[in-house]
């Protein structure tokens, strides 16, 4: 039997991916376990009993054809995330479980036979239980920690959850009013000021897509660094180190803005500077560094939007250099679990057996998903890392 709290099943499965459901990443196991760090490894077993693409070959079987979208994310071909649910129940009708639906359990307690699982509607005995009931991101879809309660009273120790991959927020304002300007290639680095050591003032940095909004920073840069940010005791002191201009060196990049002011000096600097940046990123678009940022960047390094190229001073042109390659925009935390797209902490890790998904501390307890200690980043992971230790329990149970 499964029981679902929810009206209606799948209610994350429709929202992700805008809508899109990204199934997994485009790599092998290895590039998941990669992709988790340290707590990769725990989903060796996992990973053998569904590879990413033993995931696709299973959804293909039940229809649901799939791309790959550039950065290695997989999608059904349809855009549907209603594909992806359709498969998936067609799964559950074919297996001969019971679907509850509109039934949230309440307890999980041990029994004479098992346990006794109460739920909003009656009270069931089951020899076996496997919770499978997220975290607390997007607590509108109806994952609001039940789980943990469950567990916790069960003898487990609860890792603290906190959001991972949620926009971050800012009270810089020039940052603000760059709202809906998106930037296709940025290095975002969470920088902690107070740390002396250069590379452990790093926490973390990630490299990819950047949208500014009314509230500061979203897109998959910025989120996929937020278990930084809400990981931190105090996430306002912290640093938000930008760079717009990943491709090129800083000595390059002072270079080209020499020659500028020394060939074309009549132009305006501000019209000049998305073609001069687009000639030192080969690899990305002139649309990657719009006008309005462009701009912005320009007045972070006081130079004026009608000021010509000749008239650039090597004081202006460092500090241009120094607002491409190493903006510090302030944090001021984030939007939170109502915006994270998952949860970092849960279920110790150190307390389920990872070759059976099982619990080391009471027979017959199994866990998979969110709910377990496992946060990965953006891209499809964490959908894999779900799907494979819930068929990895599901093959144990």
């Amino acid at each position: 039997m499964l029981l679902e709290k929810n009206r209606r099943p799948g209610v994350k499965i429709l929202m992700s991916g805008g809508t899109r459901c990204n199934l997994t990443h485009d790599t092998d196991a290895a590039g998941i376990v990669e992709a988790y760090g340290k707590s990769g490894r725990f989903l060796h077993s996992a990973l053998a009993a569904l590879s990413p693409a033993a995931l696709v070959a299973l959804f293909e079987a039940d229809g649901v054809a799939t791309k790959v979208e550039p950065g290695g994310k997989v999608f059904p071909v349809s855009d549907r995330a209603t594909d992806v649910l359709s498969a998936l129940m067609q799964r559950l009708q074919r297996s001969g479980a019971t679907l509850a639906t509109g039934e949230g359990v309440a307890t999980i307690e041990r029994s004479a036979n098992g346990f006794r699982v109460g739920t909003s509607a009656r009270t069931l005995e089951a020899s076996q239980v496997l919770i499978t009931a997220g975290g607390k991101s997007y607590p509108g879809s109806g994952t609001t920690g039940d789980g943990y309660a469950w567990a916790a009273a069960l003898g487990h120790t609860i890792v603290p959850p906190r959001p991972a991959l949620t926009p971050i927020t800012t009270n810089t304002e020039w940052v603000r009013q760059l709202q809906g300007v998106t930037v296709t290639d940025v290095l975002v680095r969470v920088v902690d000021p107070a740390v002396d050591h250069a590379k452990r003032r790093v926490l973390a940095q990630r490299r990819g897509s950047f949208l500014f909004a009314h509230f500061g920073l979203s897109g998959p840069a910025p989120m996929d660094v937020s278990r930084a940010v809400t990981g931190h005791p105090r996430p306002a002191t912290l640093l938000l180190v930008c760079d717009f201009l990943p491709d090129a060196r800083e000595h390059a990049l002072d270079e080209r803005l020499r020659a500028m002011a020394a060939n074309d000096g009549k132009r305006r600097i501000v019209a000049m500077l998305p073609g001069v940046l687009a000639e030192l990123s080969p690899n990305a678009s002139v649309d990657g560094l719009p006008a309005r940022l462009v701009a912005a960047l320009a007045a972070r390094a006081c130079v004026g939007e009608d000021q010509r190229a000749a008239e650039l001073s090597k004081n202006q042109r460092t500090a241009l250099v120094t607002a491409i390659k190493r903006q510090a925009i302030g944090v001021s935390g984030t939007r939170g679990f109502a915006k994270a797209e998952v949860t970092a902490g849960g279920v110790s890790l150190d307390e389920v057996d990872s070759r059976s998904m099982q619990s080391k501390l009471v027979a017959g307890l199994y866990f998979a998903g969110e709910i377990l200690d496992l946060d990965g980043p953006i891209g499809g992971y964490n959908f894999q890392a779900a799907f494979s230790t819930g068929y990895l329990a599901g093959e144990k149970l």
